[in-house]
């Protein structure tokens, strides 16, 4: 049995529930497994059977790198010389200035150096000398803005285009539309960081109203990454497989007695693919196995890029096994203040700390795709749940500001080396080509292929969509 150090860890495991049905030793003495389903065997009873995009693709597959706890784009993505220029002064001429934990100071430069890089001379700050020299792959959209200051509701609008707790994240939503390319690994993986789970936990990766298969399975990026892919200690096959059998028997009486309970077709499913999955996932999450080149080049083995390092490396080979959504957490609820980009104290210590964690495996994860032929055919997106004031905060801090947010996009073919949109003269609100989280997605279901209002399911009597009724695509990355 999983032993969890503290409630937390228990409630965020307990999330990613179908990877923990996996009895997965059992299942594979029986049918499924037995000739080898990565060698091919053939499924014909899946919900992630592959299905059609509504036109051509560019991407395939989606690898999402979120920073929990909210970047500072005027430090990172967006540089600000008015800040400089106007350092010690009040913002004024904005309306009314909404700060979310009080302590709000007058406008402060940021603390580190911004270098034009690439043929089309993109400013990136000194914190990511790596990513940065990818600069001509990176499209940066400097206009974004979102609906909530709070951390948890922010969260679940970048998951699922509402700040409410209870819709599909993206992840459900694209697994839902496309289906996967892998029968024998989950469709839809989420690897979050070794010192917690994001603001807002399972919540972020919930199928919500639709079917409970839909929601995304936790791979732990230390350790073992998934749960019970072994047997337990002192139990022959029989045993289990007697034991499994009644299982099933008892699932299907119930299933037909209660057909509209998602929960128990899930269940199903998820031993279904458990059977295919003792054969794929061991293998498909070895990271040891890579050679000691790219190993490095992912920053595994130091302890300040590795844990990172590991989660991009297992999302590479996630996605080129054929996963469709692989979405990454980097900062977590061990200590709110120092384990995640939530700069209300010190951003200059708390940026410099973790883009140092993150810079060298984002490039490596970029580079190693490249070397692949996979950056064509994925979308990368970098994100974070809102940008940050360029007023200070108790002097050196930063607090959350949804006004404004840099996200970037790399892969599927889309035009690199740009800034899309533009925020205010000191970075307070998006105000050229103001972007929504509802045109962000809608943009990336466009590059999957996906007519964002076409992809609908039906709830209490309407079709629902991830964008809602919004949603523009961003025709710099359309085309």
């Amino acid at each position: 049995m999983a032993k969890f150090a503290s409630r937390r860890d228990f409630l965020f495991e307990a999330g990613g529930g179908l990877s923990g049905l996996a009895l997965t030793w059992l299942l594979g003495q029986d049918r499924m497994l037995a000739a080898g389903a990565c060698a091919g065997e053939a499924v014909t009873s899946s919900p992630f059977l592959p299905k059609k995009s509504h036109f051509a693709p560019r991407a395939k597959r989606v690898i999402s790198l979120f920073m929990s706890g909210g970047v500072s784009h005027m430090d990172t993505f967006d540089p600000k010389p008015a800040l400089t220029k106007y350092a010690g002064q009040p913002l004024s001429g904005k309306g009314d200035i909404v700060v979310r934990q009080g302590h709000p100071g007058p406008l402060m430069p940021s603390p580190f150096q911004f270098q034009r890089y690439g043929q089309g001379g993109l400013e990136i700050s000194e914190l990511f000398p790596n990513v940065a020299a990818h600069a001509d792959s990176l499209a940066v959209v400097r206009s974004v803005m979102g609906k909530s200051n709070d951390h948890v509701m922010a969260h679940y609008e970048l998951a699922s285009g509402t700040v409410r707790m209870g819709a599909p994240s993206v992840g459900s939503w694209i697994t839902y539309g496309l289906g996967s390319e892998n029968q024998n690994l989950p469709a839809f993986v989420v690897i979050y960081d070794a010192r917690g789970g994001p603001f807002g936990g399972p919540a972020n990766w919930s199928s919500g109203y639709m079917p409970a298969a839909y929601q995304g399975t936790i791979f732990r990026s230390k350790g073992d990454p998934i749960f019970d892919l072994k047997p337990p200690e002192g139990m022959a096959p029989g045993q289990l497989k007697a034991r499994l059998d009644l299982l099933e028997k008892l699932n299907r009486i119930d299933l037909a007695k209660n057909p509209g309970n998602t929960d128990l077709a899930a269940r199903i499913s998820a031993y279904e693919l458990a059977y295919r999955m003792q054969g794929c996932a061991p293998e498909a999450v070895e990271v040891e196995n890579e050679s000691e080149a790219t190993k490095k080049l992912y920053g595994i083995g130091d302890p300040i890029t590795g844990p990172f390092g590991r989660q991009c490396l297992i999302a590479r080979r996630l996605a080129e096994r054929g996963v469709r959504f692989i979405q990454l957490y980097h900062g977590g609820l061990g200590n709110q203040n120092t384990d995640t980009w939530d700069a209300h104290g010190d951003v200059k210590s708390n940026h410099t700390q973790h883009a140092a964690e993150v810079d060298v495996p984002m490039a490596g994860l970029l580079t190693d795709l490249k070397s692949r032929g996979l950056l064509d055919d994925t979308l990368v997106v970098w994100q974070s749940e809102f940008g940050r004031m360029p007023i200070s905060q108790r002097g050196l801090g930063r607090d959350h500001n949804p006004g404004a947010m840099s996200i970037w996009m790399a892969g599927a073919r889309i035009q690199g080396g740009q800034a899309i949109g533009a925020s205010d003269e000191f970075g307070y609100k998006a105000e050229q080509q103001v972007v929504t989280v509802n045109d962000l997605h809608a943009t990336i279901l466009h590059l999957l292929g996906m007519d964002h209002t076409k992809l609908t399911y039906a709830y209490q009597g309407r079709n629902m969509r991830l964008t809602d009724v919004y949603g523009e695509v961003i025709p710099q990355l359309a085309g």
